[in-house]
C-alpha cells in the first residue's frame, strides 16, 4: 500500500493505493501534478522556478518528510529502538490509538506500514508513552493495552 500526503499552506492531500494503483515509475508524476494542483488553488502567489519534466527532477526530494513504502512490493524495514518512538507518534496520529490495542496489535500494524520492529522494544516505548502521558494504558485479563483518550469539550 502507498500514502502519498502533501501539504502546501493550509492545503492537504492524502493518495491511498487503495484507491488506485501507483507504482515507482508513476509515483514522480502523480506527486509532480497533485503538487501543481495545490499550488494551483493556493491562495497566496508565490513565484517558483521554472518547472521540469519528471526525469529532470526528483519530486520527492521537494517535499519535507516524504516517506514512500510499498510494504506489498518491499521487504520491510527494521525500526531501530531509537525511531520506534517517532512511527508510534505516526500510528497515533491516523487515529490508531483511538481504540485500545495491545503490543501485538501495534506490532502488526507497524508491518501493516512496512516497518518491522521488536514487541519487547515496541512494548518498552509504549510504556514509556504512558508514563509520559501521550498515550493512555489500560489493563484487563493480564493484558495491557494502549490508547488515546479524547478531550472532552465543554462549554
Amino acid at each position: 500500500m502507498a500514502k502519498i500526503k502533501l501539504r502546501i499552506g493550509d492545503n492537504e492531500i492524502e493518495i491511498d493505493s487503495r484507491d488506485f494503483y501507483v507504482d515507482n515509475h508513476t509515483i514522480g508524476k502523480v506527486i509532480e501534478n497533485v503538487t501543481m494542483l495545490l499550488q494551483e488553488s493556493s491562495a497566496r502567489i508565490m513565484s517558483y522556478p521554472p518547472e521540469y519534466g519528471v526525469g529532470e527532477s526528483n519530486a520527492l526530494s521537494s517535499l519535507e518528510n516524504a516517506e514512500v513504502y510499498e510494504p506489498e512490493f518491499g521487504e520491510p524495514v527494521f525500526v531501530p529502538l531509537n525511531e520506534l518512538h517517532g512511527k508510534l507518534l505516526i500510528l497515533s496520529k491516523n487515529s490508531f490509538f483511538d481504540k485500545p490495542r495491545i503490543v501485538s496489535e501495534t506490532v502488526n500494524e507497524l508491518r501493516e506500514h512496512g516497518w518491522i520492529a521488536n514487541p519487547l522494544d515496541v512494548s518498552k516505548i509504549l510504556a514509556q508513552m504512558a508514563f509520559g502521558k501521550e498515550l493512555r494504558k489500560g489493563k484487563q485479563d493480564d493484558r495491557s493495552f494502549y490508547f488515546v483518550q479524547k478531550e472532552l469539550l465543554a462549554n
